[in-house]
């Protein structure tokens, strides 16, 4: 059996700002700036307090900053609720069945702010907790969402531990610790999808990946085959699965993940399993200028997986519409759009946008495009009340994606938004602008808005 735990710890100790090549860089530099701006927009959401007055403990000695207030919690539950912010809207970047700046950020953050790291080192622990997020998720030969598993909250915490292990200057055998304790605090389920529950889960992976690297340090143990044992973690998240623990690390020297996977930075607050659809139910609408009462029938092409993700087919509420396919071919009905101002309780109630949800039909295939969860593409076609059907066609990227990305006038538009009117335009300018050059910082004060 190959030593999977000791060798990640390994490669997670040895890896260098200077190993990471510049294309991997920029696209981490993206995921943190994008993440930075959803999450000054998740702040302001209820639920973030909620956690916060919860959880958010002020006491201890190893305090970090919540965003963007700069109110000082303990290390650990300012990556919790800045985590619960970063996902909290559901626009934040997409990657690896997940999330991964979500998770990451916040706790490299936490970790970055509590140990006065750089920037170039919060940048190679982002890479890092990327590398080993990706290993463990190449080896499962059943996608975790088929199996209930929300991806990000049960692989994040190990990513998260690796990352802030890395920040924590462990050595091979402390950060392979960390990655072993991080592996009995895994958990997190697609049933708790479009509830507060979902990004709580995500926050915690956060949390729990500073935590252990935190218990490796001050000398917790645990067994450093934790992730490859036959009852260990890759076997457990898919018992009938046969996964791939026993094949040799690929060290990332010689294969970049985060290079061929790529990071797809959303478009619209709502669950990914939409876009494509999103994408081509705007172009019919901007190509054929219809009117909610001039649309008979929508129907949509999609996966399996996607559908189930998809569980909310008459949502009430902001949450419950995230995960609902009606939803989102409502809102690009009746809006032209699908942003913040779509995702809330009221809009989503109005009676117009409920009136269309029967006329939204879905149709699955159970093709996946190279093994993942999605369809190998989606389509929509439109009746007219007239009787004519439009379609869009296949639609294999969504706008966001690596193959498909936002330019970077619609990553700062997006930026903007996020950041809202309180900002004045400069200031915003200025804080993206840092942020894409988030390797040369000297720390996270340099984040101040």
């Amino acid at each position: 059996m190959t030593a999977l735990t000791r060798e990640l710890g390994r490669f997670v100790a040895d890896l260098t700002f200077s190993q990471i090549p510049a294309a991997a860089c920029d696209i981490v530099r993206t995921g943190i700036a994008d993440c930075f701006g959803v999450l000054v927009a998740g702040a302001c959401d209820p639920e973030v307090a909620l956690l916060d007055r919860a959880l958010g403990s002020a006491s201890g000695t190893v305090l970090a900053s919540l965003i963007p207030s700069g109110a000082r919690r303990a290390a650990e539950n300012a990556a919790l609720v800045n985590g619960v912010a970063a996902h909290v809207l559901d626009y934040d970047d997409v990657g690896l069945h997940g999330h991964p700046s979500a998770v990451l950020v916040p706790a490299i953050l936490a970790a970055g702010e509590a140990g006065g790291s750089s920037g170039a080192e919060m940048l190679a622990a982002y890479v890092a907790g990327f590398e080993v997020w990706a290993e463990l998720l190449a080896r499962q030969t059943t996608p975790l969402h088929r199996q209930g598993w929300h991806p990000s909250a049960v692989l994040g915490p190990v990513a998260a531990a690796a990352a802030c292990a890395k920040l924590h200057r462990l050595d091979a055998t402390g950060t392979a610790t960390a990655l072993a304790i991080a592996a009995s605090m895994c958990a997190g389920l697609v049933a708790n999808f479009g509830t507060m529950t979902k990004s709580f889960q995500v926050g915690r992976a956060a949390q729990s990946g500073l935590i252990a690297a935190r218990l490796a340090e001050a000398g917790l143990t645990a067994s450093l085959d934790a992730l490859e044992h036959p009852s260990g973690l890759i076997a457990a998240l898919s018992p009938q699965g046969r996964p791939e623990s026993d094949r040799p690390l690929d060290a990332a020297q010689n294969k970049w993940h985060i290079l061929t996977e790529g990071l797809s930075v959303k478009r619209y607050p709502i669950c990914y399993a939409t876009h494509r659809c999103i994408d081509a139910a705007l172009g019919l609408l901007e190509r054929h200028d219809l009117s909610p009462a001039g649309v008979a029938r929508i129907h949509v092409s999609t996966g399996e997986m996607q559908a189930r993700m998809l569980r909310n087919s008459r949502p009430q509420t902001g949450l419950e519409a995230k995960f609902s396919m009606q939803f989102a071919m409502a809102a690009a009905l009746v809006a032209r759009k699908v942003g913040l101002a779509e995702l809330t309780d009221d809009f989503v109630r109005r009676q117009h946008v409920q009136a269309i949800f029967p006329r939204v039909s879905i149709s699955t295939t159970s093709a996946t495009a190279c093994g993942g969860n999605f369809a190998p593409f989606d389509a929509v076609e439109i009746t007219t009340t007239g009787g004519q059907t439009l379609a869009s066609g296949p639609v294999a990227h969504a706008k966001g994606s690596p193959q498909n990305p936002l330019s970077p006038t619609e990553l700062f538009e997006k930026f903007s938004d996020c950041l809202g009117a309180g900002y004045p335009d400069a200031k915003k300018a200025r804080a993206f602008e840092r942020l894409m050059m988030f390797h040369k910082f000297d720390g996270t004060g340099d984040l101040a808005l």
